[in-house]
């Protein structure tokens, strides 16, 4: 089996020693009853299972017990493990001083339908269907930096509110026409960044745009594009939203930061 992640291909379990080290410190390690199985094979497991798009019951049998992987993916999505370890090593680059801010809309396979509290699960109805919005902070390298999950039918100038949150030491922020509005430049401006927004052409007052600096904003729609290279986020899967965010959070981490 030859999968390829990152730099170059590898043979056999996706981590290698180096990736895997990066992930250990952050993995929990308050085990009780019996050790666990090896990690790095089992999370292999798991990135191969977002790679393929693959059912988990169809898992390749070299990554172990099918239901072990299942399971600690379920279980470290609801504790927040995934989302946590994502958070640590995209902070670990430090502040960036430029970051870019956007959405893409994913597909909800029709078994992604019917989780609890359904209203909450981040699925809506749009002119693709059911649909998942992905909202993303990337910085200008193309690795991102924090998600937000909405469903399709939301603006993006509305999501963008509890994405701004998590700004912080940031200088410049380049947006697209749809987070043109004030409530958003006040929120930027109130970070102590400035906005780099193209102005709607309905605006009476055209405020100031760098379309020089705005050339450096599709690195955040190339995040989104090999995002996507992983079946498991090209097509939302996942009934529950928590799941869905754990998913991209894990293979953000594989593609941007190991």
């Amino acid at each position: 089996m030859s999968i390829t992640l990152g730099p170059g291909p590898i043979r056999g379990f996706p981590l290698s020693d180096r990736q895997f080290a990066r992930i250990a410190p952050h993995l929990p390690t308050d085990t009780r009853g019996k050790p666990r199985v090896d990690e790095r094979r089992v999370i292999s497991g798991i990135i191969q299972i977002m790679l393929s798009g693959a059912r988990w019951k169809d898992a390749p049998s070299a990554y172990g017990p099918r239901k072990t992987l299942y399971n600690r993916f379920q279980r470290w999505a609801a504790k927040g493990v995934w989302a946590r370890l994502f958070e640590a090593l995209a902070q670990s680059g430090g502040p960036s001083a430029e970051l870019l801010i956007d959405s893409s809309a994913v597909k909800a396979h029709r078994c992604a339908s019917g989780g609890k509290g359904k209203r909450h699960q981040a699925i809506g109805r749009s002119r693709g269907g059911r649909t998942t919005k992905i909202h993303a902070l990337t910085d200008a390298a193309c690795r991102p930096v924090a998600f937000v999950l909405t469903g399709g039918n939301v603006a993006d100038c509305t999501a963008a509110v509890p994405l701004l949150e998590q700004v912080s030491n940031v200088r410049l922020i380049h947006c697209d026409k749809g987070y043109d509005t004030n409530a958003v430049r006040r929120q930027i401006e109130d970070k102590g960044a400035a906005p780099n927004i193209p102005p709607k052409a309905n605006r009476v007052w055209k405020n100031c745009f760098s379309p020089v600096l705005y050339r450096t904003r599709n690195a955040i729609e190339r995040m989104f594009n090999r995002l996507k290279d992983f079946r498991r986020i090209a097509t939302r899967y996942d009934r529950n939203a928590t799941h869905f965010h754990a998913v991209i959070c894990v293979v953000a981490v594989v593609s941007y930061w190991l």
